[in-house]
Order: C-alpha cells, then sequence, then structure tokens
C-alpha cells in the first residue's frame, strides 16, 4: 500500500468508473487519478447470506448512490456494529468484474450521534471534486 496516495473522497457512484491499472501495485484509475484507497461515508446494512455461511467481517455501505461491500478485520470484528449505523470508512478499494466493490476497511468511525454528517459529507465530496479531480478529468 502507498500512503503516499491520499484517499480519494468519493460516492460509490462514482467507483463504477474506477479500473485497475496494469501495474503489480494494485493501483487503481479514476479519470487520470491513481489511487489505491477510497473513504467514503453511508448506511451499514445487512449484508446477504453467503453460501458457505461465513458472515464475519462482512457488511454492505449504502451511501444513497450505490452499494459497496465492506470487508473488517483485526480490531473491527471486535466491536458492535449494526444495520443502520451511518459510518465513516476509509480502505483499500479492491475492483471486482460482476461483483459489487469491495473496500477492505482499514478505518471506520460510527457517525451516527452526529445527524448532520450525511448532510455534509455530499458537500465535501463535491468539493473535493471541483477542487482536485475534476481539473485532472478534464486534462
Amino acid at each position: 500500500m502507498d500512503y503516499s496516495l491520499a484517499a480519494l473522497k468519493l460516492l460509490c457512484a462514482q467507483l463504477g468508473s474506477a479500473r485497475q491499472t496494469p501495474s503489480q501495485n494494485a493501483f487503481i484509475t479514476l479519470g487520470g487519478i491513481i489511487f489505491q484507497r477510497a473513504w467514503l461515508q453511508g448506511i451499514l446494512v445487512p449484508a446477504p447470506s453467503s453460501s458457505d455461511g461465513d458472515e464475519s467481517g462482512r457488511f454492505l455501505l449504502d451511501d444513497g448512490t450505490g452499494v459497496l461491500d465492506l470487508f473488517l478485520s483485526g480490531d473491527f470484528l471486535s466491536r458492535r456494529w449494526e444495520a443502520g449505523m451511518y459510518v465513516m470508512v476509509v480502505g483499500a478499494y479492491v475492483v471486482r468484474a460482476g461483483d459489487l466493490p469491495l473496500l477492505k476497511v482499514h478505518k471506520i468511525v460510527d457517525l451516527s450521534p452526529f445527524p448532520d454528517r450525511e448532510s455534509m459529507w455530499y458537500l465535501e465530496v463535491i468539493e473535493a471534486f471541483k477542487l482536485f479531480y475534476q481539473p485532472l478529468f478534464e486534462e
């Protein structure tokens, strides 16, 4: 993981345009921007049951524009996560053909006690896009 690359503030809908680069370093490109980590916020929703019955560390994140598969590990598994919580997640983004995009979470914070965070998030993503990402898309 290259931590010199910033985690992009994104909506799930924007991740649909992301593509894996042919590099060995697992870089992803989105409109010319190279990244490995994504920063999203949304509501935890129940994950459908898998065929092997292993549900440990599996949740879905719905941000209102799409759904993302989350994979939690380590200390995050010992915390109590519930459907309906509004959370902020940062993690390694994995492009998966024919399946939901996956985020291997390395930071998750429950923002449920702060009801204004959801509306503020959309403004933050729009501002980041206009200031930082849009000029790169237009090149």
